[in-house]
């Protein structure tokens, strides 16, 4: 199973960990963690590329584990309001997106939030 865990810091969404395979399916043939795959790297690229922000990840070869966290979401200068909300809005999408799977992949994906 695959465990994401989302950071909030006062309900503004800035980052998710991911850890465990999802297990649905043979290394190569794991549509579950495929999908996971593509999605952080949606939301790492957009936020580097889009929106020029920097944004901490790291991801570990042998466990699959990531971590991603976006410090422009705290950025509190009035010219970064703009960002900083879309920013925490594309990762409040992924947690969304997430919601909606667990619906069919229960048995392989884990979701929760916690404030940090």
């Amino acid at each position: 199973m695959t465990k994401i865990t989302f950071f909030k810091r006062n309900g503004v969404y800035y980052g998710f960990r991911e850890t465990g395979h999802s297990g649905y399916a043979d290394a190569g043939e794991d549509i579950v963690c495929a999908a996971l795959s593509a999605m952080t790297m949606l939301i790492v690229n957009t936020v580097e590329v889009s929106y020029a922000s920097d944004v901490e990840y790291t991801i570990d070869e042998d466990t699959a584990d990531v971590t991603v966290k976006v410090p422009a979401v705290f950025d509190l200068s009035e010219e970064n309001e703009s960002k900083r909300f879309a920013i925490s809005g594309l990762i409040q999408g992924y947690f969304i997106q997430l919601m909606d799977m667990l619906e069919d992949y229960y048995d392989y994906l884990s979701v929760e939030e916690t404030e940090q």
